[in-house]
């Protein structure tokens, strides 16, 4: 395996730890705060290491047929087992419906790729996409620090949690919506000219095997002969 392929699996073995740092049977359940800071550490880094793999994978030709099956699987992992424990973990920061719709937003765009995949063309990550990545990294360990603090003091600079958790996690939810519907316009249009496409080739091929299937006609017997 790979260097960027073994990047991409620390990042699916830092589901369990993050869901262990998350439950109940954390022995560091301290008054200081070392569940949720360590529990935010770890996404943090898990979610550096999206963009190092695909980085480093460009960068050294080390494009493989694994490495594109478990980058996204390591994404959609992480992203949603994030989700699902912070339901029980902050339920008053964290609704269910909000899981809900950062799961299944993903299955649908993973739908459409695996329907353009068989029809011969991609679907490409659009700046919403990456955008929502962003804002569900930032709404994660927001709502993670939320359920110890609801202000950080930083010297004199008071950092706002709670204020940044609720706005985070609703823009987040709008963004998720927004990018679904970009991807559906953008593989509605990708599927409908494959699809005319398709239809002028057979079109095409029906005419020329009719073409063929016509004999030559023979000359009758008025037809002068050399």
């Amino acid at each position: 395996m790979n260097l960027p392929n073994s990047i991409t699996m620390s990042r699916i073995f830092s589901v369990p730890l993050l869901i262990w740092i998350l439950s109940s049977s954390f022995p560091l359940r301290g008054s200081h705060g070392e569940q949720e800071i360590l529990a935010s550490a770890v996404f943090i880094l898990a979610s550096i290491t999206d963009g190092v793999d695909g980085y480093l994978a460009r960068r050294r030709g080390q494009i493989t047929t694994m490495g594109m099956l478990l980058d996204p699987l390591a994404d959609k992992l992480m992203i949603s087992a994030a989700y699902i424990v912070l339901v029980a973990y902050n339920p008053r920061i964290v609704p269910p419906w909000i899981a809900v719709l950062v799961i299944g937003r993903e299955f649908l765009v993973s739908g459409l790729r695996s329907i353009a995949s068989s029809e011969g063309f991609t679907i490409e990550a659009s700046d919403l996409g990456k955008l929502k990545t962003v804002i569900q990294i930032v709404s994660v360990v927001a709502a993670i620090l939320n359920h110890r603090w609801d202000y950080w003091h930083w010297g004199f600079f008071l950092m706002p949690v709670h204020l940044i958790a609720v706005m985070a996690l609703y823009w987040m939810a709008f963004v998720s919506i927004l990018s679904a519907v970009d991807y559906f316009i953008g593989f509605w249009k990708k599927i409908d000219h494959a699809s005319a496409s398709r239809r002028r080739r057979r079109s095409s091929f029906v005419l020329s095997r009719r073409k063929k299937a016509v004999p030559p006609s023979a000359p009758s017997e008025n037809t002068p002969t050399a």
